[in-house]
């Protein structure tokens, strides 16, 4: 037996280890410092060498992990629509009409956008500049769109074409073109008309999309009625 390879080999897997561990530390902080910075000072005034120092890492370091602003501002917003997702799908696993999954699921990322609407400004400025910039729709394999790392409006689609699917929605608009809508009408109010209560944009949401694709919900309920108000 090679004892001398083996503790070679164990080195080996405890000085990778340990790298790892630092990464995974170092990516941590990262992230923490930009959360309350985009929060606080916006987009514009936001800027990736200060968020190093505050996280306690050189400038080299942070690029290393995130290479730009925009990659930054996606992976700091993203965990906060993972448990709308993962909602989302078990909606549909058990079959729920879509009507009701959709009207929660709007109202739970509203939610989320008013209860951390700083960082959201700070993503809806971070987008506009990066579609100006590259001057196309999100691409699915540009791992340094915010539009592809945290997708805001993927789950909506999502449902909205279930529904068209399956005949719970009108099939026009596409998903993609009224989801998009939604999604842009979310952000610009984030950035717009921050204090607005979230109940008033869930319902301007809600009301322009079934009004589209569910009509029957708003001529049912008369013509001054508002069904989509809490």
């Amino acid at each position: 037996m090679d004892t001398a390879g083996t503790a070679a080999d164990r080195a080996s897997e405890s000085r990778a280890r340990a790298a790892r561990t630092k990464r995974d530390r170092t990516r941590a902080a990262l992230l923490s410092a930009a959360d309350p910075a985009f929060a606080a000072r916006g987009w514009a005034r936001t800027r990736v060498e200060d968020i190093a120092s505050a996280a306690g890492v050189s400038n080299a370091t942070a690029y290393n992990h995130f290479p730009t602003k925009h990659v930054l501002i996606g992976h700091v917003y993203a965990p906060l629509l993972r448990n709308l997702r993962t909602q989302a799908y078990r909606d549909l696993a058990a079959g729920r009409p879509i009507v009701p999954a959709l009207t929660d699921h709007l109202r739970a990322l509203v939610r989320i956008s008013w209860r951390h609407r700083g960082l959201t400004a700070a993503l809806s400025a971070g987008i506009a500049e990066y579609a100006i910039r590259t001057g196309r729709p999100a691409d699915p394999c540009d791992e340094n769109d915010p539009r592809v790392l945290a997708p805001v409006g993927a789950v909506v689609c999502e449902l909205v074409a279930r529904g068209q699917h399956t005949g719970e929605l009108r099939p026009w608009p596409s998903a993609e073109e009224i989801g998009t809508m939604l999604v842009d009408l979310l952000l610009v109010r984030a950035v717009g008309r921050p204090h607005d209560p979230p109940e008033l944009t869930a319902e301007l949401m809600l009301t322009l999309l079934f009004g589209a694709l569910r009509p029957e919900l708003l001529t049912e309920a008369g013509p001054d009625a508002r069904p989509f108000r809490l």
